[in-house]
């Protein structure tokens, strides 16, 4: 029962059984899907607490010849677990039963269909985590696309058409620039192992190196997104509903960001320092830019969407600082980004339903007839900005630690980015939350059941955990990204030798 397989594909299992059940038996399609999202998370998170995060191997690894390609190269359905999917998979398995129990509140049409993608979406994301065969990766990543296609298109707001038609377009374009590589690489090396390819491409010229990982860093920079190719980003989350905003943001933005980790530091280390004054640049740039683009919105939906542009702006910034404090910090934001930044959407969702509105002007002192909203909301807003004692507070403090020791200059412009943060949300949250009662609709609001306290109370649990004690969390990443560190430290030191800085042979002496 506790393996990888039952992980990834019982969730596609459970949409077979929604998708053969009465189209009007809506209660029956709940249940069935909560009940597989939560046998889901039961499965991820022991997998995840009995996972060894000292070492660098490979766990519960699981391989079997998938089918054969031309020139005899074998591809594998070839899953695993290390440090740099382990935290992912239990974010990915914990957000699951969430997203279904705050469907119950906005989803009311067409709830067969919607419960169908939402597992399907769940099986592409798990297996784009734990996927150790580049083909099989790149199955997974396109599988996690098409059910946010539909959940946007079809139960997204009055613009959904255009937010959809742009994301496809977007990513379209990012995935098939991606193949280009894919198949570049592996008709190559001759293999389709994640693992070998690794130790082959990192071996390859950097200039090869470079044109590689251009090819694969498109896709994941239009994915997490890093400016300038955010735009897609605002659109699609002011329009998805609730639920596809909340896995929009909670997941599937850190498939860019694992992308680059798996991909871009890993797979291309030569390429990655060549690239890391660039990449850091664009995400300092996104960090300020995205903090004040959030500051010029209205809708308070789409400000906490532009805070997505500048708080991943962090993750990117901590990646290619290429440090071992960046790297730390980056690999927990991406889960203190989908806990804080989930969190605030279900707020806004939760609100949204009672007031049919998103427009700051239209609030204001609801705090008085929503006082356990006002509660939750205050934390959201605290985790988000880095609170010291919640989660955002660790991560951002060792991005900008790692920042600070390969580029002081550019952490002191990001430290901007905490600041101009701190405005943006507690300025939404007065507007919001205090003040006078000024529009007689917010008198009548109705303050949060249990159903949607009870779906928070685990997000609440794990902000709380990881900021009181992040080693529990941060050790079981430890041994996954000493081995990137030391794969990026061998091709820095190749750099070195190569620019007559070191010796050849002094590198060979060194076993470098």
């Amino acid at each position: 029962m506790l393996n990888l397989t039952n992980l990834v594909f019982l969730p596609l299992v459970g949409a077979l059984l929604v998708a053969a059940t009465p189209s009007k038996a809506v209660g029956l399609q709940r249940g069935i899907t909560l009940l597989v999202t939560l046998v889901t998370a039961w499965i991820g998170l022991a997998l995840c607490l009995d996972f060894d995060g000292s070492t660098a191997a490979i766990q519960f690894a699981e391989d079997a010849r998938w089918f054969t390609l031309p020139g005899r190269i074998d591809v594998h359905y070839r899953l695993g677990m290390d440090g740099l999917s382990v935290l992912l998979v239990g974010l990915t398995a914990v957000l699951g039963p969430i997203v279904v129990l705050s469907t119950w509140g906005h989803i009311h049409q067409r709830v067969k269909e919607f419960m169908v993608w939402l597992l399907v979406m769940q099986t592409g994301m798990l297996g784009t985590f734990l996927s150790l065969d580049l083909v099989l990766f790149y199955f997974f990543w396109e599988v996690s696309l098409v059910p946010l296609y539909f959940i946007l298109g079809i139960w997204g707001g009055e613009r959904r058409l255009y937010a959809t038609i742009k994301f496809f377009l977007y990513t379209l374009a990012g995935s098939f620039v991606m193949l280009i590589g894919v198949i570049w690489l592996i008709w190559t090396a001759g293999t389709t192992d994640v693992m070998r390819l690794m130790d082959v491409a990192g071996r390859l010229p950097v200039d090869t190196q470079i044109w590689l990982f251009s090819a694969f860093a498109l896709s994941f920079a239009i994915k997490v997104p890093v400016m300038p190719f955010h735009t897609w980003l605002p659109d699609a989350h002011t329009e998805a509903p609730t639920s596809g905003s909340v896995i929009l943001a909670g997941v599937l933005l850190k498939m860019g960001t694992y992308g680059l980790l798996r991909f871009g530091l890993s797979m291309f280390p030569g390429a990655a320092i060549e690239a890391a004054p660039w990449m850091m640049a664009l995400g300092v740039i996104g960090i300020v830019y995205g903090a004040l683009l959030s500051m010029a919105q209205t809708d308070v939906k789409r400000l906490i969407a532009c805070s997505s542009v500048s708080h991943l702006g962090y993750v990117v910034v901590g990646l290619f600082a290429l440090t071992q404090a960046g790297l730390r910090g980056s690999l927990l934001q991406m889960v203190n980004h989908g806990l804080s930044t989930g969190l605030l959407f279900l707020l806004i969702g939760m609100i949204y339903e009672r007031r049919h509105t998103r427009a700051l002007d239209q609030f204001g002192g609801i705090a008085a007839v929503m006082p356990i909203f006002a509660l939750f909301l205050v934390f959201a807003v605290l985790s988000s900005v880095g609170l010291p004692g919640l989660n955002g507070f660790v991560g951002e403090y060792l991005i900008l630690l790692g920042t600070f020791q390969a580029s002081p200059w550019l952490a002191a412009i990001a430290v901007t980015g905490v600041i101009f943060g701190a405005v943006y949300l507690l300025m939404a949250t007065r507007k919001m939350l205090f003040g006078p009662l000024v529009h007689s609709e917010n008198r009548a609001l109705t303050d949060l059941g249990a159903r949607e306290i009870g779906l928070m109370l685990p997000i609440v649990v794990l902000c709380v955990w990881i900021g009181v004690q992040p080693n529990a969390f941060l050790s079981r990443t430890d041994g996954s990204l000493r081995d990137v560190q030391a794969r990026i430290d061998r091709a820095r030191a190749v750099r070195t030798a190569s620019l007559g800085e070191i010796p050849v042979h002094r590198l060979e002496l060194e076993g470098r």
